[in-house]
């Protein structure tokens, strides 16, 4: 097998420059202890070829589209039992690794780089850096600070557990087939937060619900949770959910808890798609 079929039910659009391919894994920095790099939606194997080629890299793969993964046995043996045929997002990385930091890479679908970006969430313990080409829009959001339109949920719950760093533009034209719009890469490292000082669970429904009425002040967005009127005195009531950072939204949140005990064993656990914008 010489090449693999670009799929657009995949979402797949192949890196076909080698020097793009090179600086994205330079890009990672493994944090200490992390040896372990789990490369999602290979392909042809662009970024893998470089990953092994470094061998302070325990590299292995993801991969849905059987295609592709026989040609990454054929062209890449050294992988040997650590191509995993499956769905990214269906996995359990504390399985697959038990017990073991790790970072992710790769050149991620757009249509499901925020459910990526969920996972790595519900695996923040265990997934210490993750270096991600994704679209550009994407990209800027995630880094944005607060006070920008593009700052949105992803944006606060990723820079909780992250230190995000907006890296460099990738043209259109050195991918198979050319995308519509530009691509960037990203670069989430862990930060040293192991567990917000609030309830977190509460945390996420907080943001999310902050965020679904984004034009309203907090006054008004939060009422769901049932505020009294002299709780919500305060004047960063007045405040826009966009002009919030982090230590905000947990301030936020420990107000809310005080005000609604038990609130927080009442929520559904969050689904992919409440974080949708």
């Amino acid at each position: 097998m010489n090449t693999v079929r670009p799929k657009k039910h995949l979402g797949q659009h192949f890196l076909a420059d080698p020097n793009i391919a090179r600086n994205i894994v330079d890009a990672l920095q493994l944090p200490h202890g992390v040896g372990q790099v789990l490369e999602i939606g290979p392909g042809m194997g662009v970024l893998t070829q470089y990953l092994l080629a470094n061998p302070a890299y325990q590299t292995s793969v993801v991969e849905i589209d059987t295609e592709s993964v026989a040609y990454l046995k054929e062209h890449y043996p050294a992988l040997a039992n650590r191509i995993f045929a499956t769905d990214f997002l269906k996995q359990n990385l504390s399985e697959l690794f038990p017990q073991q930091p790790l970072a992710i890479i790769g050149n991620f679908p757009y249509n499901i780089s925020s459910q990526i970006f969920f996972a790595v969430l519900n695996n923040r313990q265990q997934v210490r850096e993750v270096v991600g080409m994704i679209q550009k829009e994407v990209a800027q959001r995630l880094a944005e600070p607060p006070g920008s339109k593009t700052y949105g949920i992803l944006s606060v719950l990723l820079q909780a557990y992250y230190t995000i760093d907006y890296l460099f533009t990738v043209p259109p034209h050195v991918f198979v087939p050319p995308p519509k719009v530009e691509s960037a890469v990203v670069r989430l490292t862990r930060n040293t937060t192991e567990r917000l000082d609030c309830d977190e669970k509460l945390f996420f429904r907080v943001v999310k619900q902050a965020f679904q009425t984004r034009r309203k002040t907090l006054r008004n967005a939060l009422k769901p949770f049932g505020l009294p009127a002299e709780a919500t005195a305060d004047p960063i009531f007045e405040k826009r959910a966009e002009q919030l950072g982090v230590a905000e939204f947990v301030g936020l949140t420990q107000r809310i808890a005080q005000h609604n005990a038990g609130l927080s064993s009442e929520l559904p656990d969050l689904e992919v798609d409440d974080i949708a914008e």
